[in-house]
């Protein structure tokens, strides 16, 4: 995720010379972009005192580890900027002090290539043209939302963070059925992936609502019409979803805790 929104910021224009990269062990392809780039990587950070924002974008698993290192940076009172899952406000106000700026967000997968959308909530210490800093570096890799409380995120996260994988999955379902009633496997995938990608470019480029384009391609006791008569049966999708949100939404609590 975090290689992702540094190509998004050099793409839209953020000067090279003011990132600083911390990282002991990157890909080989940030690592390509840093050399490319010649952006600083691992300075000694005693050196810099003129940090702005601080993007923390690494695995839940080694936080504690990483920000320690971390708080030699605090003196400049910069925007502390999460796009970790699982770690509350308070885990990084632990480090930094009461008094930080702190931004907690859940983006999701299709940030890699522009297409994510990624919710924030912030502390009562963040001032509102941090608020703007935070929307213009998230927002070079899809949507930015603002949730009303950090209770929120564990709610989004069920539904978008992890959702590409609901996405996905549905995919392999739909090329499964195909299978089922003798499509080729590779030609049922490939009728399976266009479609599904196919529909929600039709969904982001038209902006009609979901319902609204669902009715529209299906016709009074169709192929379309039959089929959803199962999906939406009182035991179809709908229940199952239901079901799937809320024991990722509990989970993501239970993470966070």
């Amino acid at each position: 995720m975090g290689g992702a929104m540094l190509e998004g910021w050099l793409k839209a224009g953020v000067d090279p010379k003011k990132i600083i990269a911390i990282d002991p062990k990157p890909p080989h392809e940030v690592l390509d972009i840093l050399v490319q780039h010649r952006i600083r990587h691992n300075p000694d950070l005693a050196t810099v005192d003129d940090t702005e924002v601080i993007v923390v974008a690494v695995k839940p698993q080694v936080m504690e580890d990483v920000l320690p290192n971390l708080v030699v940076l605090k003196s400049s009172k910069p925007l502390i900027l999460s796009v970790a899952a699982g770690k509350t406000i308070s885990t990084f106000a632990k480090h930094f002090g009461a008094d930080a700026a702190i931004i907690r967000t859940i983006p999701n997968t299709p940030a890699a290539i522009g297409r994510g959308i990624t919710a924030m909530s912030a502390n009562a210490n963040v001032s509102s043209s941090q608020m703007e800093l935070a929307n213009t570096l998230l927002s070079s890799t899809g949507e930015v939302v603002t949730v009303e409380n950090e209770g929120m995120i564990d709610l989004v996260t069920a539904v978008s963070g992890s959702g590409p994988a609901y996405v996905f999955y549905l995919t392999e379902c739909l090329a499964n059925a195909g299978e089922k009633i003798g499509l080729p496997p590779a030609l049922a995938m490939q009728l399976a992936r266009a479609t599904v990608a196919g529909s929600g470019e039709l969904m982001r480029q038209t902006g009609i609502d979901a319902a609204t384009l669902r009715q529209n391609v299906t016709s009074p006791n169709g192929t379309t019409y039959a089929a959803l008569q199962v999906l939406m049966a009182d035991d179809g999708m709908k229940p199952l979803f239901e079901k799937a949100i809320k024991a990722a939404a509990d989970r993501s609590k239970e993470l966070a805790s």
